[in-house]
């Protein structure tokens, strides 16, 4: 009688036990991938999120140029130790959908920033910001040596028109161009100006906007207060309107030094000698402004009070007194001189006399 085979069992038991082995091969590749992954996603989300690489120093400034990509400024910031990981920021970027909105510019960031600060910084543009201040009453000439002694800026640039530019306080960049940063002046300065004149009192001695620039000029240059700049263009305009001469002592200076500072006062021979410039001797307006105005200036030309004021003089305190009469006028003037005489009172042996003298035009003359 004939056995049957008993291999066939065998065979299946085996092929069970081989799957069985492969099954349990694949579910620990698979644990043991997914332990990597998220080992790797809790590596990346620390580095992401958590502090960034040690400096020697509390911060550390990086600048990404205008036209970077996304590789660029991640290899710059690496390369500077702000980030640890150029990758993972790449990834970052294009996950939260950053990498479309960086801006370029100067960065300046704290020791350990986490890395999801950096780019969040960066998205957002808070970039280091420099301030370049221009005074009021300054001459263009000043101005562009204001800029050249600026070492964030860059390039050279001729100085505009006197008068053409508004004195404010700029927001510059590292590296900008100073023909740039005028250009805002210049332009800062026509928008102002085209506002003001747009709202002028009606029956102004002003016939276009360049003269408001004039007497804007005169006026700034006439008071360091603030709070005197109506009051006095209340007299320039009152002696337009009346054919006056303006008499202003700044209009002389810069006949003399294009607005330089003399350093003492005005000469009988400098008060005499004709200029385009010397309003004790030239009617009207000077032919261009003799500085650059600011805003307050700019609105108390086009908007004076009414005033019958026609005279002023130093007070004393660093102001002025102003008049409607030239008996009143001499009043303050005798005052003032009165003051003057006082503080030059020596106090030792007599101070060395020039052979020329100052001359007085503190007051306004007699019309």
């Amino acid at each position: 009688m004939a056995r049957t085979p008993r291999s066939r069992p065998a065979k299946t038991g085996a092929g069970v036990s081989a799957l069985r082995r492969l099954l349990v091969t694949l579910v620990s590749a698979a644990v043991t991938f997914s332990l990597v992954l998220a080992l790797a996603g809790l590596w990346a989300l620390w580095m992401y999120q958590g502090p960034g690489p040690a400096a020697e120093q509390d911060s550390t400034t990086v600048i990404l140029r205008r036209g970077a990509g996304l590789p660029e400024i991640a290899s710059t910031l690496e390369g500077a130790g702000v980030i640890s990981s150029a990758p993972i920021f790449l990834a970052a970027a294009q996950v939260t959908g950053a990498a479309r909105s960086l801006k370029a510019g100067e960065y300046e960031f704290a020791a350990r920033r986490p890395m999801a600060g950096v780019l969040d910084d960066i998205r957002a543009g808070r970039v280091v910001r420099h301030f370049v201040t221009i005074p009021e009453g300054v001459t263009s000439e000043m101005v562009v040596e204001i800029l050249a002694a600026n070492p964030l800026l860059s390039g050279v640039a001729p100085a505009p028109p006197e008068g053409a530019l508004l004195p404010e306080t700029y927001q510059i960049e590292r590296g900008e161009d100073r023909a740039a940063v005028l250009q805002r002046m210049m332009d800062a300065h026509d928008e102002v100006l085209a506002l003001l004149w747009s709202k002028r009192q009606p029956g102004l001695p002003i016939q276009s906007p360049q003269e408001a620039v004039i007497l804007a000029s005169v006026v700034e240059k006439e008071t360091a207060l603030g709070s005197e700049r109506p009051q006095v263009a209340s007299v320039f305009v009152n002696r337009m309107r009346r054919g006056m001469r303006l008499e202003s002592d700044p209009t002389i200076i810069y006949g003399l030094t294009k607005g330089r500072a003399l350093g003492r006062g005005i000469r009988l021979s400098e008060l005499n000698r004709l200029t385009p410039y010397n309003t004790y001797m030239v009617d009207g307006l000077p032919p261009t402004p003799i500085c650059n105005p600011g805003r307050a200036a700019l609105a108390a030309v086009l908007d004076p009070p009414q005033t019958d004021y026609l005279f002023f003089v130093a007070d004393g305190s660093g102001g002025h007194a102003f008049a409607a009469t030239y008996d009143e006028h001499r009043r303050n003037v005798e005052r003032w001189r009165r003051i003057e005489r006082a503080r030059s009172a020596p106090t030792d042996a007599p101070a060395e006399i020039s052979a020329e003298a100052p001359a007085d035009t503190t007051a306004t003359a007699e019309p």
